[in-house]
Formats: C-alpha cells, structure tokens, sequence
C-alpha cells in the first residue's frame, strides 16, 4: 500500500521511488532542481531523504559496488 511521502505535493512513496530508480538524484537538493517533487518544507525532508539513499544503494548493487 502507498504511502504519502510529501504531503505539501501529495507525493507517495512507490511514485517518489519509481523517480529515483530512473533517475540519479544524489541528494535533497538535486531533488528539488530536477524535479517538482520536493519543495522547501523541510516537513518530510528525512524521508525524502531515507528514499534517495535507498535508491543510491539500489543503483550500487545493480551495477555491483559496494
């Protein structure tokens, strides 16, 4: 079941990820310059912030790096 991530732009979860497995987003901030997902808030920022990291490990043991 989805979850909200961000609830000033009604962002869910398994949308905020299917973006960041298509796209090599590093950090909050690059977030917010490539995308309107994420604004200013600060709100969710820790769980933007636990998806990208999840995505960065995902896209590290798909090309095998550790």
């Amino acid at each position: 079941m989805a979850e909200v991530v961000c609830l000033c732009n009604e962002v869910l979860d398994v949308d905020l990820r299917e973006y960041l497995d298509a796209h090599p987003i590093s950090s909050i901030e690059e977030l917010r310059e490539q995308a309107s997902i994420c604004n200013k808030c600060m709100q969710c920022q820790e769980l933007v912030e636990a998806e990208i990291y999840q995505a960065r490990v995902r896209r590290q043991q798909a090309t095998g790096q550790y």
